[in-house]
């Protein structure tokens, strides 16, 4: 612990799990007070309890959810200085077989909750003239993609793009709006519903050898929202052992190393 984020106050949505519980758990590691927002009432109760957390129970797709949150942290802490928005939703799906519903309950989370939680947090940001504003994105949609994630991967692509112009808008108001792409963490969903060997080929195709940790991400957020990255706006760090920039599947100059 450095005291990197001290006397900072951090909105973490979508921490009840995962990597936005491990960023919830970093930044708190770092000195900032944390709250913890999530659709999991019991998962997310129990991970603010851990790090001393204040939890709120937060639908991001919806405007006025969000901005009870952003209030919420104003009141009880004065000020809110960065939000992370992690919430998504990626249920595997074949275009052909995606309804009109499916398609605007994942954009509805993933990239609607994106701008709303970028609306809600320009208020007090705006007002006290200094703000991190941060998203999840991911390598599937700016970079790659793969059957069934059709309306995941258009919805990381829109992210980026309200990356970019969210940073150009809010940059005179002393706010810097970045993202981290993730590529395959080894989160609680991955390891419930994929099986040994489907893990093991993602592995094979990592040039690091391995699936990234949530805390390897939360450790890009980590920096994102620190005064380390004053300087730094409108991007995306990519956090994925490698993943990208194989041409072929023959990569490893050690093919053999176990």
């Amino acid at each position: 612990m450095t005291g990197r984020l001290e006397g900072k106050v951090a909105l973490v949505i979508g921490a009840a799990r995962g990597i936005g519980k491990a960023t919830a758990v970093r930044f708190a590691e770092e000195g900032a007070r944390v709250i913890i927002a999530d659709t999991e009432r019991e998962a997310g109760e129990a991970s603010a309890r851990e790090i001393g957390a204040l939890f709120v129970d937060l639908d991001i797709s919806k405007l006025a959810a969000a901005e009870a949150a952003v209030a919420l942290a104003v009141e009880r802490f004065g000020r809110l200085d960065i939000v992370v928005q992690n919430a998504g939703i990626y249920p595997w799906q074949l275009l052909e077989q995606t309804s009109v519903e499916d398609w605007d309950r994942v954009l509805g989370v993933n990239l609607r909750g994106s701008f709303i939680a970028a609306r809600a947090a320009l208020v007090p940001m705006k007002q006290q003239g200094y703000g991190r504003i941060l998203f999840t994105s991911s390598i599937t949609g700016p970079h790659v993609t793969s059957p069934g994630h059709g309306h995941y991967s258009a919805s990381k692509a829109g992210i980026n793009g309200l990356i970019r112009a969210a940073a150009l808008e809010f940059a005179g108001y002393g706010i810097t709006v970045n993202g981290v792409e993730p590529g395959n963490i080894l989160t609680e969903a991955i390891q419930l519903h994929r099986s040994p060997e489907f893990i093991k080929g993602m592995e094979d195709a990592i040039p690091l050898g391995r699936l990234g940790s949530p805390r390897d991400v939360a450790n890009a957020f980590l920096f994102l929202a620190s005064d380390e990255a004053a300087y730094i706006t409108g991007t995306t760090i990519v956090v994925d052992g490698g993943q990208l920039l194989p041409e072929g599947a023959d990569f490893r100059i050690m093919p053999d190393r176990p």
